[in-house]
């Protein structure tokens, strides 16, 4: 990570983002992951300012077993709570034999599949794909793919493919998202969309007209989100009314919009929201949030997770919204290790449009007009995005 991106990543640190509370984390989502720092607290609560219930030092093993808006609940030994996510990286969640075996593609277990010694060719589908180094959304991207590229199947196992990239990189994709070769192809959703050949590979074609766009309003239902401390503004109202915008705006430069959600009482898991954009074989995914902070700051934050992926989307919303006439400033963008942009297989960012807990913030955000002008900022970004 660059310097300026570390940076980022402290400041936003400092940040109560406005992220869905993660639930419970079930038996399958806990992993162990490693820490790449040299000395990380480890706190009682999911925030900056909780208290210090323990120190892990770099290299430290810790079990994860919660998310909650960037934050990550692990436990060590005798030291449990809450740390930042961006110092830890996910290990391996398979035995050391069974690793070894991956990495040399053979395995003595009956649910790995290897391709013939010079591998089958396959085509990328989605517009984005992520290389991981295991079988798993839970290991670490170390690459990505485009609509496209060529690779070659060297192993399966299960839902997902080991494959060697033009580049010479070797590593996991899903295998919903290749083509051709012994690979399970995606259905007609994913491989057709946007497609500009009967192979059904989608063409960037350097407009947004056409693209497929997922908005996701956050929170919704029973969960309200932030409570504006000054006028009790709920941020799920806002999250929606602005999305409604957006979709607008979008659908009126010729993209076509989907929604995560609609109306006020739903609320879609996370993970939904994510696998709304991979069923349908979206382009891009923006998800829409207000913040709050027990500090006085006030202005947007643009969040990315892949800098290959999601930077660049981020940074042309971000760059319009620092343009926009709304009335708040831009605090340009961040790392964030969210679900819903780190479990993302396409272009994703997270957009928080003011801060809830700023008297003045939340007194300009609850009017239509800075709905209005944030959304038309973020519609402009797309295109600009998609347009170069």
């Amino acid at each position: 990570m660059n310097k300026i991106i570390y940076t980022a990543v402290l400041a936003a640190a400092l940040l109560a983002s406005s992220m869905v509370p993660a639930p419970a984390a079930h038996a399958a989502d806990t992993y162990t992951a490693k820490v790449y720092a040299s000395s990380l607290n480890v706190r009682s609560e999911p925030a900056a300012g909780a208290g210090i219930t323990g120190i892990l030092t770099s290299g430290a093993v810790v079990t994860v077993t919660s998310e909650q808006h960037g934050w990550l609940k692990v436990k060590a030994g005798s030291v449990s709570g809450w740390v930042a996510g961006y110092y830890l990286k996910p290990t391996s969640g398979v035995s050391s034999a069974s690793a070894a075996a991956a990495s040399s593609g053979s395995s003595s277990t009956g649910n790995i599949k290897a391709a013939s010694a010079s591998g089958s060719s396959a085509t990328v589908t989605a517009s984005s794909l992520r290389i991981r180094g295991g079988p798993g959304t839970g290991y670490e991207t170390i690459g990505s793919l485009q609509a496209g590229n060529a690779v070659t199947v060297l192993q399966r196992q299960g839902e997902w493919s080991r494959i060697r990239a033009a580049s010479g990189v070797t590593g996991w994709v899903s295998s919903q998202y290749l083509a051709g070769g012994s690979v399970k192809t995606a259905g007609s959703t994913a491989a057709a969309g946007n497609s500009n050949s009967s192979s059904g590979i989608k063409q960037k074609s350097g407009t947004i007209r056409g693209k497929l766009i997922i908005v996701d309003p956050g929170h919704g239902g029973n969960d309200p989100g932030m409570l504006g401390t000054t006028y009790g503004t709920m941020e799920k109202d806002l999250t929606l009314q602005t999305s409604l915008y957006l979709r607008d705006y979008l659908t009126a430069k010729g993209a076509r919009v989907e929604l995560t959600r609609t109306r006020e009482d739903q609320k879609p898991s996370l993970s939904q929201r994510v696998q709304t954009g991979q069923r349908l074989g979206a382009d891009a995914f923006v998800s829409i949030h207000y913040n709050s902070s027990p500090k006085k700051v006030s202005g947007t934050l643009t969040f990315f997770y892949s800098e290959q992926d999601d930077l660049r989307l981020a940074r042309a919303i971000e760059t319009r919204l620092l343009g926009a006439d709304t009335g708040l400033k831009s605090n340009g963008l961040s790392y964030g290790n969210y679900h819903i942009l780190r479990e993302n297989s396409i272009p994703a960012a997270l957009v928080e449009l003011g801060f809830l807990s700023n008297p003045v913030d939340e007194s300009i955000v609850r009017k239509a007009a800075y709905q209005r002008k944030a959304a038309q900022a973020i519609a402009a970004g797309l295109a600009d995005y998609f347009g170069n």
